[in-house]
């Protein structure tokens, strides 16, 4: 090719790439054209508003007027040049150097993003202004269409409205937890004090709560709160906004500094406190809305009558003899049918003056003992035909656990023998649930808990009995709401719904979401009537006797947990005449229409429960379930599926080989040949497991599975 033709192809590749520049630039104007035109309207009635959210129950009734609580607007020469500071270092470093977008910022953000430095946003003050005005919080409606518009509003806001009149509506737009709408709202909750009034650190702290309010609550989250109210006063220090001295200062001050009490200011009552937090978390994973902060009616799933019925078997001493005003309970309830939550809460006696704090009820941090059995355990088992009978042989007997040569012992460091797989559920034998979890392979377990709502990071063999895991976080282990999710698989012939708080949503423009929940199916119909058939038994003569009601079908399992060995010096209260010594006690039931998980403790965890305190659980499920049991669904047993028969205690596959063996229960006890055996053990134990219920091990156990302590009885 010579030269000239070379030069000839230039000239039209050349003309080919500004052709298709002034194409694009064009679509590219078309297009923003076409969504900013489809931009809400600009009005200052938008930006100053918090049009409040109403909360509905199942029977829509409303039980809550959230953002209508209390408000205290700013004017703009009351914002003090240390808070503009705080929040401009914070939230945007160029914020007086740009028209409403700053391009500097989104080509900055691109590129951190392209080397991995991490998710990093583009809006500028003016673009979160506007997208807690007009639009979902949420990335995952991070459109296009949504950028566009967002960015198309900004800029006009920019021509109409001073810089300090934006960050005024900021400062009184935002949400600042405990019910507290703006950050003058704030300054007086916390302190008692107005803006201009609040000392450096404080001003920093309520700049840099907008982003995750509740998460850096100084009141219940004050080491997040200090983490973010730092990271505040380092912008603040780099930008020259304040001095060394200042900042060290500052930094070094705690974060509860000047804090008051709370008073009480909710608009609704305090046993919805939980259930709503769980809502407002639904809603803004659904939709990308922030119940708090954007205005809607939300129709829940909520019971109230059932609410307030756990409320007082909580609270109040008509139901349950509590050893003291310390023990904590957490409940979920749901309909088995449908997924939906109709009840929950996460601890007695809470604080009326926090809004939306720590709700054990959905908190994966404490064990659910050998209440994880059925579900890791035994169903897998079922569903994949290493047992095809509930009358399937197992022996009971001195075991380590596999690859291992550390042993499992049962809660009391005896050994039965022979017995059926139901026995075994029966007395909560914890050998013949690990060589059950062997049979089955962890990877199958893992595979079925998946299946039904709970996941770890990874499975150890002492999970046969225990919900501890390797890595903390929610998203692993187990908690009242999952297992309450869990075990209605059971309940309903094998259908997972996820739990469910909402019912609908209507936004302020009138249209609506319906959340539906359709469920999947996680086991087989004959899996999930062979698990309650067994699981009667621990009601009807094993270790959960004291959950029964006369007249009620149900079903569930018992949970302990022990303490290892160097654990038992660190207890807050003396143990040693004790017969059980635990720091968590569970029942996991349902009846053919509800299920609830139960879950009995101390904040604490080196707080022991001791003796009769394990009965608290099984109270607390006892006398919901029969409050529940009036409306007459828990008065029909469940029917047998197609693929089964029953004979005699026990019901096999049809095509299964199964077992018909009889195993009379005084056998158990009295086997000979491993009388022995139990005598070696007993000698062998430790405190922990003398006076833990049915708790299997001491720390040996642990060293064996890196996921905490395990048991249960």
């Amino acid at each position: 090719m010579n030269k000239q033709t070379l030069m000839q192809a230039l000239k039209y590749l050349a003309s080919a790439l500004i052709t298709l520049l002034m194409i694009g630039f064009v679509i590219g104007c078309l297009v923003f054209t076409y969504y900013a035109v489809k931009a809400p309207k600009l009005s200052e009635k938008d930006l100053i508003a918090t049009t409040s959210s109403k909360i509905y129950d199942s029977d829509n009734n409303l039980i809550a007027d959230l953002g209508a609580e209390k408000r205290v607007n700013a004017e703009t020469g009351e914002i003090p040049t240390d808070l503009v500071n705080a929040i401009v270092a914070i939230e945007d470093h160029r914020f007086f150097n740009h028209r409403g977008v700053d391009f500097i910022r989104i080509a900055g953000a691109l590129v951190s993003n392209l080397r991995g430095g991490g998710r990093q946003g583009g809006s500028t003050l003016t673009q979160q202004l506007i997208k807690l005005s007009y639009f979902s919080t949420s990335s995952s409606d991070a459109t296009l269409s949504r950028k566009i518009q967002e960015a198309w509003l900004a800029a006009q806001l920019e021509r109409k409205a001073t810089k300090q009149q934006i960050l005024t509506y900021y400062v009184n737009k935002v949400y600042m937890s405990n019910s507290n709408y703006g950050m003058q709202t704030a300054a007086r909750s916390y302190y008692g004090k107005d803006l201009k009034d609040l000392s450096l650190h404080q001003t920093a702290l309520l700049a840099g709560m907008p982003q995750a309010p509740n998460q850096y609550d100084p009141y219940t989250h004050p080491e997040a709160a200090t983490n973010r109210r730092n990271l505040v006063l380092s912008e603040m220090h780099d930008l020259k906004y304040i001095t060394d001295e200042q900042y060290e200062q500052a930094k070094n001050t705690p974060v509860t500094d000047g804090l008051q009490s709370l008073k009480a200011s909710t608009s609704y009552p305090a046993y919805m406190d939980n259930y709503l937090k769980e809502v407002i978390e639904q809603v803004e994973e659904e939709t990308g809305y922030n119940v708090l902060t954007t205005g809607m009616d939300v129709y829940t799933n909520v019971n109230t009558e059932a609410q307030k019925k756990l409320w007082d078997i909580y609270n109040t001493e008509d139901y349950v003899a509590y050893p003291d005003d310390e023990m904590q309970v957490a409940s979920t309830v749901m309909d088995v049918q449908t997924g939906k939550v109709i009840a929950q809460l996460g601890s007695r006696h809470q604080s009326t003056n926090v809004s939306f704090g720590t709700n054990q009820a959905v908190e994966t941090n404490r064990d659910f003992g050998s209440t994880m059995k059925p579900i890791t355990d035994y169903a897998p088992a079922l569903e994949n035909d290493v047992y095809t009978s509930t009358a399937a042989p197992i022996t009971d007997a001195p075991y380590n656990f596999p690859y291992s040569s550390t042993p499992v012992y049962n809660w009391d460091k005896k050994y039965y023998g022979p017995m059926t797989i139901q026995y075994a559920i029966q007395e909560s034998r914890n050998v013949p649930a690990v060589k059950t979890l062997e049979a089955v392979g962890l990877d199958e377990s893992l595979k079925f808990l998946n299946g039904i709502g709970i996941n770890y990071p990874e499975m150890f063999y002492v999970n046969a009995f225990s919900s501890n895991t390797s890595k903390s976080g929610n998203e692993y282990g187990a908690s009242s709401e999952k297992m309450a999710a869990a075990y209605a698989a059971f309940a309903n012939g094998g259908t997972y719904y996820k739990p469910q708080y909402v019912n609908r949503v209507v936004f302020s423009d009138g249209t609506e979401k319906t959340f539906s929940n359709n469920g999947s199916k996680a086991m087989k119909e004959t899996t999930a009537y062979m698990m309650t058939d067994m699981m009667k038994t621990v009601l009807q003569s094993g270790t959960g006797t004291n959950a029964a009601i006369s007249g009620v079908y149900q079903a569930g399992k018992t949970g302990t947990s022990n303490y290892a060995d160097d654990e038992l010096a660190k207890l807050t209260k003396p143990y040693y005449y004790s017969s059980i010594v635990t720091p968590d006690e569970l029942f996991v039931g349902y009846t053919p229409k509800y299920s609830m998980a139960v879950w009995t403790g101390y904040s604490n965890r080196l707080t022991p429960i001791l003796d009769d305190g394990v009965k608290v659980a099984t109270d607390v499920y006892r006398e919901m379930m029969l409050y529940l049991a009036q409306d007459g669904s828990a008065s029909e047993d469940w029917e047998m599926p197609d693929g089964l028969y029953r004979s005699g205690s026990y019901v096999y596959l049809n095509s299964g080989t199964g077992y018909n063996r009889y195993y009379n229960n005084q056998q158990y006890y009295n086997y000979s040949s491993y009388s022995s055996y139990s005598t070696e053990a007993s000698s062998d134990t430790s405190a922990s497991s003398e006076h833990s219920g049915d708790s299997n091990n001491n720390s040996s156990n642990h060293n064996d599975s890196s996921s905490g302590n395990g048991g249960d009885d």
